[in-house]
């Protein structure tokens, strides 16, 4: 004889409310999970953000430009030089009101031969290292200044001149509407060392970027340098020209790519170049 089995409904009703109890205490666990992850996860930063900060040389963000320069007919054989400048930028948060912002530069050069019996070297030339003082919260006008130091790391005699240097180097840019204007001034001495030349270098770096839709924008950014210790006919280097660049991403990586050219309408009789062609690749790592 079978046993029939009879359900208590108030029991039922006491172990559906208890499941219900238990999955809506699971969904606000999961809940309060995902907003934690989603407050701690740093927010990807615009196109419009990230082209800002690639345009301000005192950014407190870490980046790694590679610039290649090439240099074109140089002497009067009309060789080619050329340069690549790695030169990682690293920010330091000294106190709340101040950042200090360093760009080492390690250039990686190609020289031709200017002389019989010479061949072409490629090497490490000097490293240089900027540091600028500026202040967090800067104002229209974006500021920094410190001094600056030349080390002898060259590997070969004919793409450095053994010397240690130092001096000193300012920024000062501001933005208008979609454009961005400012210039970088540098001088730096030797002090010591068993090279032959002494060195008193002036560089003068304007910029100006003219920012478009998409993450492009149009850019001249001459490099002049002033040789005080040559003669006057081999002091100044002036270039005029500029190019084209553009802010984006690879995969998660943000990216800003340039290409310029620029015409010296002065430079050196020795073995000055005629045109040059720049380009440069870097990678930006926003907080």
């Amino acid at each position: 004889m079978k046993t029939r089995r009879t359900t208590n409904p108030l029991l039922a009703t006491l172990l559906l409310c208890g499941l219900s109890c238990d999955a809506l205490a699971a969904e606000s666990v999961v809940e309060e999970i995902v907003e934690e992850i989603a407050e701690s996860t740093p927010k990807q930063e615009s196109t419009d953000e990230l082209r800002k900060a690639a345009q301000n040389p005192v950014a407190s963000m870490i980046s790694l430009p590679f610039q290649n320069n090439t240099d074109f007919n140089i002497g009067p054989d009309n060789k080619t030089k050329n340069t690549m400048n790695i030169q990682p930028v690293i920010p330091f948060e000294l106190n709340d009101d101040w950042n200090l912002i360093t760009r080492t530069i390690f250039p990686l050069v190609s020289q031709p031969a200017l002389f019989p019996g010479q061949d072409r070297t490629f090497g490490l030339g000097d490293t240089s290292l900027t540091t600028f003082l500026s202040p967090k919260e800067p104002g229209k006008i974006v500021w920094g200044a410190g001094p600056m130091f030349l080390f002898p790391t060259a590997t070969d005699s004919m793409l450095g001149a053994d010397k240690w240097g130092l001096g000193i180097s300012g920024v000062a840019l501001t933005v208008i509407d979609n454009w961005t204007i400012g210039a970088l001034a540098s001088n730096i001495w030797s002090v010591s060392g068993s090279g032959d030349n002494d060195i008193n270098l002036f560089t003068l770096q304007y910029f100006v970027n003219y920012n478009l839709d998409g993450g492009w924008y149009l850019i001249t950014a001459p490099i002049n340098t002033a040789n005080w210790e040559a003669d006057s006919d081999n002091k100044w280097t002036v270039p005029l020209g500029g190019g084209v660049g553009r802010v984006f991403k690879i995969g998660n990586q943000p990216v800003n790519a340039q290409l310029s050219a620029y015409y010296n309408v002065e430079t050196p009789d020795n073995f000055g170049a005629e045109w040059q062609m720049r380009a440069q690749i870097q990678f930006l790592f926003p907080k």
